[in-house]
This record gives C-alpha cells, structure tokens and sequence, in this order.
C-alpha cells in the first residue's frame, strides 16, 4: 500500500528529471511514510517514483520500488495488495522464474512476461492501482482495480502524461495546469460526479476495471481506454437457479475466504467495528480465522440517534475481540474540516468523512498499518435505503400496489433522519436516465433534486459555461447500456450506485483517501472479485425480502451474529448533521465566517456572492423543514469544500511546496537505491 507517480513524454529522448519525481512522491507521503525510489529509462522518457508503505516483505531495501525487471523490459509501481500471490509465485517458480524480493509487485512483472498484461489481470485478485511500461511495445499502462478501491489520476501536459495516485501529485508536476472545470464546480455541489472525471480541468480518473493505454505514435502520445472486468449481472431470465441453502452455503465458502487473504501481512491486522452486520461478520469470521481475540476499532458519536458503539460492543463481546472505541465530539469535526479537504480532494456533504480520517489517525497510533473492513456488503445485497427503494416501487411484480405502498412507507419512516441526502424529499425523473436504465435511481435523486440551487450558487462566468448542461445526462452517457438491458431493476439499481457514488464517495473520500492520509491500509473483504462474481448471480428475492436488507448475508452469519443485530435494519453511517447540535452548528458557521465571507468568494471567484448569503439566511430560519435543513447542511459542507480545494490546489504553489516537502524529509535522487529486481 503505497503511492505512486509518473511520466512519460511525447518525445523518447526527452530527460526525466529526476527531482521532480522524488518530488511527486513527497507530496504524497501520507501514502508511504516508509521509504522512497524512482527509476528512469532515459531512452524512452518514462520515469516512476513511489512512496512506500511497508506491508508485504518489509525489507527497505529489497522491496523498494519501482521494479525494472533484469532484461530492462519492463518498469512497474504499483499501490496496493495482489492476494493469494503466494500461490502464484509458487506457479511461477516451478516454470523457472526467479523472484529477487517477497513483494506481491514482482508476481506481476513475472505474469506479465508469461501471459501478456491482458492475460495477467485475470490472475490479479485484490486491490490495486499500478503502472508498468512496456519497452518493447513503448506502452505505459494505466491499471486499476475492479471497483476502484485504489485512486489513480492522469493528465496530458505539452510535454506528456502525468499520473499519480492522488491529484496532488499530477499538480506537484510544473507543466500540469491547475483549475476547476465550470462542470466540476458543478457536480461538487451536487455530491455525484461524472465517471472519470474530477472537479480540475483536464485531471481525469482511471476508472475501476479499467485501463488507460498511452502509446507513442510519431513522436505524440496517444491514450485508449480499455475495459477488462465488469460487474455483469445475469440476465433476467439466465440467473443460476440455486436453493436458498446452497446460495447461503456458497456465500459463506467466498466470504470466509476473502477474509482470511485479506489477514495476510506482515505486519498486525486489526478490524473497523460498526454496528452493522457487515463488519461484524467480518470480525467474527476473523476472529475465528486467527484463533486469538481481533483488535476492533470503533467510532462513537455525542448523538445517540447516530452512535452504535452500543451494539458494537455487543458483538465484540461475543466473539472476545480487544474493542477500541473512539468518540468523536460534533464541534471536532469542523475542526479538522479543512484537513480533510486536502486529502479527499473532492466535497464531502457530511463530516463522517472527517471522523473516519480522525479513526484512521486513532488506529495508526495503536501501532496498526492494516484494517480489514465491510465496504461493499450494502452495494452487493441491497443494504442502503436508496436501493430498497427502487426494489420496493420497481423490482417487486407479484407485490400488489397496497403491499408496495406499505414497504414504501415503513423505509420512508425508518430512514427518516436521512430524507433530504440519502432519499429525495419529491420524486424526480431525469429523462436521460429513465432512458438508459428504465427509471432515475434513488441514489442519484437527491443530488440532482439539488441541482438548481446548485447552478445559482455558481459564480456568472460558470453559469453561463453550463447553459444547457444537464448533469444526469453527463453520468447517463458513462453507463454501459449493455450491462443494464435485460437486467432486475435491483441489479440495475446497485450498478448505477458502484458506477458512480460507490466509487467516488464510499471508497474514495470516505475510505481510501481519508485512511491513507494516515498510512492506513483498507481491505474490504466483500470487494473479492471471485465473492462478487457469485453474489451478483443471487436473486434480488434473496438480498431484500419483507423488511429485511441484506437478507441472505443475514441467514448465512445467523449464528455468529447477536440476535438484537441479527434483526436490526440497515442504519447509514453518517455522522449529526450539523443543525442537530449547537456546538457543531457554531463550529460550522465559524469555518463558514472564514472561507465563505465576501472576501473569500470574490478572491476565488468560483460563487456567486448574491445567493450564497442567502441559502444562509434560509438555514436560519426556524420554519425550514428538517429535510431541507439536512440538505441545506450538506450544500453548506459542499460550499465551504469547494472554496477549501481552491485554498489548498489553486492558490497554492503546489510544485514549491512538493520540492519543500522533499528537502524536509531528505528525500534527493541521487541517494535512491537504483537497483533492479533481478
């Protein structure tokens, strides 16, 4: 787990400077306090650096990265966890392949050589964002996860590509321009982006189970997008037929395996504790798996009507885990607010970010590096109300329309504390999206219910870039009509979600973005690829049934699970907005004094000066509605981020600062370690 960088020019005989490589790498060492390395092929204008965080083989010098094979034909960094890698060295071994380290990186290069990259990636299972070069071809791959739990940025200069797993690195780079897309302003303060895409110009995503390719043609850099994995569920009418017995056996055979990979390292592993059944499965099946009592990690809040520690400790009692609990106090969030910023590098609507980087903190002063955790458990079985939702009123045909409306209002009424973010207040039709998946999904309707006070909160020049802009169009034109025709609506539902919120919110600014900023490596065992492949086949009667989300995760860990939590429904981790408590509310306002003065928004020029004071005026007022003022609460967070971003990315000389960062920590080229893997 680690953070990478690099370029690669238009023209072969360009230099690479070194400097500025070891300068990509500092900006970002958050990512991998535990050493450095670049490598150039002065030859070819590539060059790589890396910021390494010691998980796997923790050798400094043996597993320093990155890795040029001995024959010089390839060159790779890569950030993350390839699991089950011991299985493949063994593989690889015995038809004579020699491995000079222990790191899961080299497996890699070995595959490669063997199978070709298209070849190897079906081999790759884990978390993952890496690039390698290809001498003979003159190919850089761009490689990404399958749903994205690693971030990977690029972006085309005059002088070539530039890539990094954090934007911060791409902007630590002279020749990368550094400005927001009147687009990206947009969609910040609707929360959902577009595929792919950032809030800067001309900074772009890797997308999860995809590959960019940048190949030199005529001395110009060319760049293709090529997918290798995706979700695919079954059509309607080829789903497995399976009993309810053998889905449940077959779950728990993945699920348990997925676990105990993703416990390997050398170093201790610890667990994320909520009071859900996700990752309370997960501790149990761990604690299990190592035989001795699991460190579990929980976060508390001053709001009983969010706080789960209660059940939490139930469940690690019941399976004798060492639980840890950190409360986190509402005005503290608003504190550490800007900090955040710099790390997600995106807006955040709600502060439960801001605790998951203070957990992460928490965690890494205990001495862990690693935590296993239960992300994706909600997107595979139908776990977050926005998905029940769109079951309820379209995936339910022998359900009567009395029957629909009585489901519909017990997840209205059970989800209440969060109408105005996570379920829309008014239904909305977004005719682009009704067009390319047969309805608008409930998770994007909140958001885009917001879209028109966003676009008046943005600044006349913006406004005016966007005329006749539609953002549910932008997001529609990124979903592969393919993978939706002929599909469930639940499946449909949850592919929309991991195409587009579950990517850029669960797992980015609300996972790895904000554990890495404290050196602290994820795994979320529900996202092994061979558990997802299997789950996607389960029928949707089996992931929501009755009153019952996740269903089948429910009756396959029935008997580890305490019955109070084994009936409990699904309840969202997010953090008191802030209007629930003064003490927070003061520390918002505060911030907002700071960043969203006249001053401030005329110096960034990226709102409006007239309409923002007055959304203030109408949080003020005591007859808003509580929905509008949960909205009204996460527009503010996103207001007070994007004039944040500015500070952090625009107005700062980010080049200058990541050479500051490099002399600080002594990180120079030329007492890097050059050696190959041989």
């Amino acid at each position: 787990m680690c953070g990478i960088a690099g370029i690669m020019h238009h023209e072969a005989d360009r230099p690479i400077d070194p400097d500025r490589l070891v300068a990509m790498a500092a900006i970002q060492y958050h990512r991998g306090p535990d050493g450095f390395g670049w490598k150039t092929l002065p030859e070819c204008g590539v060059g790589f650096s890396h910021a390494r965080l010691s998980i796997i083989d923790l050798n400094p010098d043996r597993g320093r990265q990155p890795f040029r094979s001995d024959d010089g034909r390839y060159l790779i960094a890569h950030n993350g966890e390839f699991y089950d890698y011991k299985r493949l060295r063994a593989d690889l071994t015995s038809r004579g392949y020699q491995f000079a380290t222990k790191s899961d990186t080299e497996l890699l290069i070995h595959l490669t050589d063997r199978l070709g990259l298209a070849g190897a990636l079906p081999h790759l299972r884990g978390e993952f964002a890496f690039a390698l070069y290809e001498r003979q071809a003159e190919r850089l791959s761009l490689v990404r996860d399958r749903f994205g739990v690693k971030p990977l940025y690029w972006t085309m200069t005059a002088e070539g590509l530039v890539f990094g797993s954090e934007i911060k690195v791409l902007f630590a780079h002279p020749a990368v321009q550094r400005a927001f897309s009147s687009e990206g302003l947009y969609h910040q303060l609707i929360q959902t982006m577009v595929p792919g895409t950032t809030c800067f110009k001309g900074i772009h995503a890797v997308q999860p189970g995809q590959m960019v390719i940048c190949e030199r043609h005529d001395g110009r850099l060319q760049v293709r997008v090529q997918t290798y994995w995706d979700l695919d569920f079954p059509l309607t009418d080829e789903r497995p037929q399976r009993s309810e017995k053998d889905s449940i056996e077959m779950l728990r055979h993945h699920f348990v395996e997925a676990i105990q990979l993703r416990l390997e390292a050398d170093v201790p592993v610890a667990c994320y504790l909520s009071g859900g059944i996700d990752s309370c499965s997960i501790l149990g099946v761990a604690a299990a798996c190592q035989q001795s009592p699991v460190k579990a990690f929980t976060i508390g809040f001053d709001d009983s009507d969010y706080d789960e520690t209660a059940i939490a400790r139930e469940m690690a009692a019941a399976v004798g885990a060492d639980q840890d609990i950190l409360t986190v106090q509402g005005s503290d969030l608003y504190d550490h607010f800007a900090r955040t910023i710099w790390h997600t590098e995106r807006s955040i609507y709600n502060t439960f970010t801001v605790a998951k980087l203070l957990m992460s903190e928490y965690v890494q002063q205990a001495g862990y590096k690693v935590v296993v955790t239960g992300e994706g458990s909600d997107e595979l079985f139908a776990g977050y109300p926005q998905l029940r939702l769109d079951m309820i009123l379209h995936g339910m045909d022998d359900a009567t329309p009395a029957e629909r409306s009585e489901l519909e209002a017990w997840l209205q009424e059970s989800n209440r504390l969060f109408q105005g973010n996570l379920l829309a207040q008014k239904r909305l039709d977004d005719p682009a999206l009704t067009d390319r998946v047969g309805f608008t999904p409930s998770s994007l309707q909140s958001w885009l219910s917001s879209a028109p006070q966003a676009m008046s909160l943005l600044q006349a020049e913006h406004r005016q870039r966007l005329q006749g802009y539609s953002p549910g169009e932008a997001i529609a034109h990124t979903l592969d009509p393919q993978q939706l025709a002929g599909r469930h609506p639940l499946d449909k539902a949850q592919y929309v979600w991991i195409k587009t919120q579950f990517e850029s919110q669960v797992l980015g600014w609300a996972g790895d973005r904000v554990d890495m900023a404290n050196s602290m490596e994820a795994r979320p065992a529900f996202l092994d690829h061979p558990l997802v492949e299997f789950a996607v086949t389960i029928p949707p009667s089996l992931r929501f049934r009755g009153q019952k989300d996740k269903y089948i995760l429910r009756e396959t860990m029935r008997e580890l699970l305490p019955e109070t939590l084994y009936k409990r429904q699904k309840f969202a981790f997010m953090a008191p907005p802030a209007h629930t408590d003064p003490a927070k509310q003061k520390a918002m306002l505060g911030l907002s004094e700071q960043y969203l003065s006249p001053k401030a928004i005329a110096t960034a020029g990226l709102l409006d000066q007239s309409t923002v004071p007055a959304l203030f005026d109408r949080y003020h007022q005591p007859e808003t509605p509580v929905a509008e003022q949960v909205q009204l609460d996460a527009m503010i967070n996103h207001l007070l981020s994007v004039q944040i971003l500015h500070e952090h990315f625009i107005a700062t000389d980010i080049p200058k600062l990541a050479e500051e960062r490099a002399r600080k920590l002594g990180w120079q080229a030329d007492a890097v370690n050059q050696r190959d893997c041989r």
